[in-house]
């Protein structure tokens, strides 16, 4: 059965996901797999290899091919993964520069051969909502793919989806990173409160697109990680959900921070050589027992 444009590029609203909501998914229901990915970035490949990568872009014939052959290998896992997030940094065109419009549309073809039962979850990154995102960038990727951050429900399992350009530079919109901080102090209280009817969840994952580190809490401020203050500020605030009272319990929660620049066991672009064999990003994940 086709599914709509909708159905699957816009189930992140009102920062839930349509039919991975708590209500559906929130009991334990054992280990399942699913699927990280990042940076599609149609229009980088050509502008990497001219010296161009503010501008350039003009082709990216290979990326979609790249997506295509991804979403067929996606098709053949199995068992089959629960979900597949897409870690930022979708296409290579930054808000309102050419290329943006086009690289998005096709982006969405070549995700469409995606199977109906393996819902496709969307993070943004620098190059979707620009190094320093305004209001503005942030509704024009909302209308195209759903909220910047949300959360959602899968077999017990809490994810978090979070905008980590806003820990970057919000400097253009300080009230929404405000927000963002808001909401996930209550995500971070529920995770580690329960009830009878309402259990913790066994794991909580975390999507986003900026690593809070590479190799160390405690290295250096780069261009592929948070500032160390915008880091340890993070870390503390799961730090507080997992051991509340600074205390390791049993039936503590376990906070899991995934992004692609940690979690790919695979280079891109970026991290291979001209010869070596381009490829998407990609982890297989499995939430645990």
């Amino acid at each position: 059965m086709a599914v709509s444009e909708r159905g699957m590029f816009l189930r992140a609203r009102q920062r839930a996901f349509s039919g991975l909501t708590e209500e559906a998914e929130g009991q334990w229901s054992g280990p399942f797999c699913f699927v990280q990915a990042a940076d599609p970035q149609l229009g980088l490949m050509k502008a990497w290899r001219e010296g161009d990568c503010d501008g350039g872009g003009d082709e990216w014939a290979e990326e979609v091919e790249l997506t295509k052959q991804a979403v067929e290998a996606l098709n053949r896992l199995q068992p089959r993964p629960r979900f597949m997030v897409l870690c930022g940094d979708l296409v290579h065109a930054m808000p309102d520069t050419p290329f943006r419009d086009q690289q998005e549309r096709d982006l969405k073809v070549a995700l469409k051969g995606t199977d109906p039962s393996i819902p496709l979850v969307f993070v943004s990154g620098n190059h979707d909502l620009g190094n320093t995102p305004t209001p503005k960038t942030i509704e024009q990727f909302c209308d195209q793919w759903g909220d910047d951050y949300f959360s959602f429900w899968v077999g017990g399992v809490m994810c978090l989806v979070l905008n980590s350009q806003l820990f970057f530079d919000a400097s253009a919109c300080p009230q929404l990173k405000e927000a963002q901080e808001t909401w996930l102090e209550q995500q971070l209280s529920r995770a580690s409160a329960s009830s009878a009817t309402q259990p913790k969840p066994k794991h909580v994952l975390v999507f986003q697109h900026i690593p809070l580190y590479l190799k160390s809490p405690d290295e250096d401020d780069d261009y592929f990680n948070l500032r160390r203050e915008v880091r340890q500020q993070l870390m503390d605030k799961f730090k507080r959900a997992v051991c509340p009272g600074g205390t390791r319990r049993k039936d503590s929660v376990i906070i899991s921070v995934l992004s692609p620049h940690v979690c790919s066991p695979r280079s891109f672009q970026l991290l291979c050589s001209a010869e070596e064999k381009q490829g998407y990003k990609h982890n297989l994940g499995v939430a645990p027992s």
